[in-house]
């Protein structure tokens, strides 16, 4: 009984403890629910005033682009309306100027017409005129006309003919002035200086005490430069200073730029003495090069090939009796070109042919031959036209010239080397050096005669036919020509032209 009363109250809490539980997740629940309306109405009234603001920002936001647009459509019908005030401005101006020049025209008809009505009036005064003159003469016109010619043209005849003996007189007397001329004023108008070199160039030193480090240690330094550059390095009692000597100009201006640069850098040993020295090579390749160009630029020749330029280059350390060479081609050129204009010549032709007519003293050093025969080959090979190379063979007679450009850059050159001033040689000694070519020639046997002509550049030799016939007459100008050679220095190279002819003479009594 008793466990049956413990198993019924068993049931009964059981069953309670689950009414419990039941009424508890009832209430738990509802609290749930109710927590859940409130979000979500809190969330809906959240909603609905963002919604308000964002339709307020958008009404504002399209407040004001409409605001913009009738601000910008204000100011566009600002600027149309002032375009209209000015297009109408300018029509009324045109309308007023379209007014003006009507009038005008009206007034230059009425001028026009008065100025008909004046010129027939002066025509029939001038008819009358005439037919009162020819009632006069008892003559028409045309024979009148006809009488006056007449006279005319006989005293014309007369007046021309003594004319023509006036001027045929002048020409005759002016001929040699008007050439004394042409000279002066090519001379006069290419007025220039020349700088003077020699043979040689001295590179100062800070001291005395730097020549023993140009030397070195058992001559070492300068044999290595002279073996660089190829030139002899004098070192003598010259306070300060070393001599460069080289024949080749070229190599004495490399040597001279090198040797300055290692007296300023002052370490000197045989790999900087290279390093150098092939720096000094580049600069004067460019400046060669510059140079060659600038004297095509300034004489006017264009169209020269780059190596002819480069040869031109190097006549920049060319001298020939101070005269420097590249100058003296450029002052040819313009000489010649002055001359050319004068005389009506191709003008072009002789400044290519003034400019490049010594080119060949760029190399003579380097390969055998006279300047001019040189220069004429070289330029042959790099296509320069045939007046132009019969130009610079044929400034020295060494070949016939065969146009008046040739006989021009002759004159050119003459002209160039001979002016005040052009080259280092004294009068003296020029008398010197042409009696001395001359003495030569007499010192032989047979010679009757000797004379030296184109500024010494040619010796004309007559001899006694009797005492030479025709084979000694080339033996003795081989003769004269090595005892030339021998005993004298000049540039270039003289001509030996021997004459020999037989004069028969007799008289008619």
């Amino acid at each position: 009984m008793e466990i049956v009363l413990a198993l019924v109250g068993l049931a009964i809490g059981i069953a309670l403890g689950a009414g419990g539980l039941l009424v508890y997740q009832n209430t738990q629940g509802k609290n749930q629910q109710r927590l859940a309306e409130e979000k979500a109405a809190r969330i809906i009234s959240d909603g609905e005033s963002q919604a308000k603001q964002t339709i307020m920002d958008a009404k504002n936001e399209a407040l004001r682009i409409q605001q913009e647009a009738e601000n910008n459509a204000n100011k566009r019908r600002t600027e149309l309306e002032r375009e209209s005030d000015r297009l109408q401005k300018r029509r009324e101006d045109l309308d007023d100027r379209y007014e003006k020049l009507d009038q005008r025209e009206q007034n230059l008809n009425k001028r026009q017409s008065r100025i008909d009505k004046r010129q027939n009036e002066i025509n029939t005064m001038h008819d009358e005129q005439r037919a009162e003159l020819e009632r006069i003469a008892e003559m028409t016109r045309d024979e009148a006309r006809n009488v006056l010619l007449e006279m005319v043209e006989e005293e014309t005849r007369q007046d021309m003919a003594r004319k023509i003996r006036e001027v045929e007189e002048e020409t005759k007397l002016d001929a040699e002035n008007r050439a004394r001329d042409i000279i002066a004023i090519a001379i006069q108008r290419i007025a220039s200086e020349h700088v003077n070199e020699i043979a040689v160039s001295v590179v100062p030193l800070p001291s005395d005490e730097m020549k023993g480090r140009i030397i070195g240690r058992n001559g070492r330094n300068i044999r290595s430069f002279e073996q660089a550059t190829g030139v002899d390095v004098v070192v003598d009692d010259t306070p300060e200073a070393v001599t460069i000597s080289s024949f080749d100009p070229v190599r004495r201006e490399v040597a001279r730029r090198a040797m300055e640069k290692l007296v300023l850098d002052g370490r000197i040993h045989p790999a900087r003495i290279e390093k150098l020295v092939s720096d000094a090579q580049k600069e004067v390749d460019r400046v060669v090069r510059e140079e060659g160009e600038r004297a095509a630029y300034e004489a006017g020749v264009p169209g020269l090939h780059n190596e002819i330029l480069k040869l031109l280059g190097r006549l920049k350390f060319r001298t020939s009796y101070g005269q420097n060479q590249h100058s003296h081609s450029i002052e040819t050129a313009h000489i010649a070109g002055m001359i050319a204009a004068e005389l009506g010549a191709d003008v072009a032709l002789a400044k290519a042919g003034g400019l490049l007519h010594d080119i060949g003293k760029a190399i003579d050093h380097d390969i055998e031959g006279t300047h001019a025969q040189i220069g004429a080959d070289f330029v042959k090979r790099f296509g320069v036209g045939g007046k132009i190379v019969n130009c610079i063979a044929a400034h020295h007679h060494e070949v016939e010239q065969e146009c008046v450009e040739a006989m021009i850059v002759e004159a050119a050159d003459a002209i160039s080397g001979a002016r005040p001033g052009a080259r280092r040689e004294s009068l003296d000694t020029y008398i010197r050096r042409v009696k001395a070519l001359e003495d030569i020639a007499r010192e032989f046997k047979g010679v009757e005669q000797s004379y030296a002509l184109q500024a010494g550049r040619e010796v004309r030799i007559m001899v006694k036919p009797d005492d030479i016939d025709d084979l000694a007459a080339s033996r003795l100008a081989r003769d004269i020509s090595k005892r030339i050679e021998e005993t004298m220095q000049y540039p270039g190279q003289i001509k030996v032209t021997i004459i020999r002819e037989t004069r028969a003479v007799d008289y008619a009594k």
